[in-house]
């Protein structure tokens, strides 16, 4: 556990000891505020809700979050730092778990600034605080899936431009696999089960039922497996070049 916490430490300060942190979460803020009172029309749908809030946070997390995990293990590859990780008395698992929470941990602090939006819609009206307490928590393990995503793209090359170009390009398949026009697309010549197992894997339809306050074990065993899987898949890839 010991071990954990020191990387977890140690990726929080290194977040926080360049400007990338306040670059990320200034461009966060403001573009979750923009998104949110003009292009979400906040003012005049006329109701007490956080739904023009949270429908943005799959596209602002498709672009920002691939921004902090593509130097996660590209930078230590390129610095030569992960020979020096790798021979250190911690397992793989605990350097990239440590990596993985730390990342998410930046995100929580993120989202948490967001908090005055929250406040705002309650001084304007009565919203439905249940429903946005579980859009958050939504939000949160969503952002866990596309950090997970990343730091295995990142993993897999020196490049930090293509840990982006790669992780984006992953993150926007899982994000719009179920749309109506991807669904169509492939409906055409596969079959409905096919059809509906593409569907499953879509970020958009799983954040959707969050995002409406209805927390299904279904949707949290998606997110929860898909982060495992990718976290997996960095240890065996990190692994493998050791050997």
């Amino acid at each position: 556990m010991k071990q954990l916490l020191s990387i977890i430490k140690r990726e929080l300060t290194s977040y926080f000891a360049t400007p990338v942190a306040y670059v990320f979460i200034t461009i966060f803020l403001i573009l979750s505020g923009l998104f949110t009172f003009y292009l979400g029309n906040f003012f005049e749908i006329g109701q007490a809700s956080l739904g023009s809030f949270f429908e943005w946070h799959p596209w602002l997390y498709l672009f920002l979050l691939p921004a902090i995990t593509m130097r996660l293990w590209s930078e230590e590859k390129k610095s030569g730092t992960i020979e020096l990780l790798t021979t250190l008395p911690i397992t793989t698992l605990n350097i990239v778990l440590g990596k993985f929470l730390a990342a998410w941990a930046f995100t929580l602090m993120s989202l948490t600034l967001t908090f005055p939006v929250w406040l705002t819609v309650n001084y304007l009206g009565n919203p439905d605080n249940g429903v946005i307490l579980a859009s958050y928590i939504g939000s949160l393990l969503m952002a866990g899936g596309y950090l997970s995503i990343g730091i295995f793209i990142s993993s897999l090359t020196k490049n930090q431009v293509i840990a982006f170009v790669v992780s984006v390009t992953v993150c926007f398949l899982f994000t719009v696999s179920g749309l109506p026009l991807v669904l169509d697309f492939f409906s055409n010549w596969t079959g409905e089960a096919i059809t509906d197992v593409i569907a499953s894997f879509s970020f958009l339809a799983n954040f959707s039922d969050i995002s409406k306050g209805i927390i299904d074990i279904r949707t949290i065993i998606y997110f929860a497996s898909l982060i495992f899987l990718f976290l997996y898949l960095n240890v065996i890839t990190l692994d493998n070049s050791r050997t």
